[in-house]
């Protein structure tokens, strides 16, 4: 069946599935590594950096600012507007639903005070921010149904792409820290996986708001870029360099930026 031809709603569940498949297949790492590689991790928690800094632009941005001219408001209202209630949003439930960042001890859980185990404040921080991934994969898709000029299936495509390649290292970085805690591997395996489920459902979600309120659009691309980066500064950037081994986690930032940028330019 030629993708293509879906409804937008059915190619944005499907692209979201893709990426918890990628949040999957990196638990099922647990299934054959007996220990997790640090240097491995930083550059993967690196590179989805810079994936996810690129994607924000290109992806999100760009169409958002190409939309509210078209829409006759001035180019910069909506995006901002968006970008800012995007990160705003991302703050206060960092502020609010407890969590733990990976590769801290549990003293270091940030939130409210909770007598959460370790294996439920992990899920949380990376549900966290799979759900503004899994919104920006569904707006893309229904960017294209709405006609803007800058959003095209490919460019969609690689959007996803992109952000399922930056969920292998996540679902990796929880299973297998579970697994040194004592969990079988296929516990770990289910809650490595589990945080990636509400991508598809996020997607969905994103694509149907846009489809029927179209005036929302621009600032849906912008609050989903705005929650992306808030993300990368902070918790990808910082947890990829706390291991000592800075340097390649901040070049393996420019390799992810240049392969997304590289995606969204020669598929747009």
């Amino acid at each position: 069946m030629d993708f293509s031809s879906w409804h937008p709603v059915w190619q944005a569940l499907a692209a979201g599935g893709f990426t918890w498949l990628m949040t999957a297949l990196g638990a099922a790492c647990v299934f054959f590594l007996r220990k997790q590689n640090k240097k491995f991790l930083d550059s993967m928690l690196g590179f989805a950096a810079g994936v996810m800094i690129a994607a924000s632009f290109w992806s999100l941005l760009a169409p958002a600012i190409d939309l509210s001219v078209e829409l006759g408001g001035l180019p910069w209202v909506a995006p901002a507007i968006g970008f800012a209630l995007g990160a705003i949003v991302m703050r206060l439930v960092d502020k609010f639903l407890p969590h733990l960042h990976i590769g801290e001890p549990i003293s270091k859980a940030e939130g409210p005070k909770t007598s959460w185990r370790r294996t439920t404040l992990l899920i949380t921080a990376i549900t966290m921010h799979n759900v503004p991934e899994g919104l920006a994969v569904g707006v893309a898709f229904g960017a294209i149904a709405a006609g803007i000029p800058s959003a095209s299936l490919p460019l969609a495509i690689a959007l996803a792409v992109g952000i399922g390649i930056q969920n292998f290292p996540e679902g990796m970085a929880v299973s297998m820290p579970l697994r040194r805690e004592g969990f079988s591997r296929w516990k770990s395996f289910t809650f490595g996986q589990l945080s990636g489920i509400v991508e598809p459902v996020a997607a969905v979600l994103g694509a149907v708001l846009v489809f029927v309120f179209r005036p929302l659009l621009p600032y849906a691309l912008a609050f989903a870029a705005g929650a992306m980066i808030f993300v990368v500064v902070e918790e990808l950037i910082p947890e990829s360099q706390n291991s000592g081994n800075a340097d390649l986690a901040t070049m393996s930032v420019i390799a992810g930026f240049l392969v997304m940028m590289v995606l969204d330019v020669a598929l747009g």
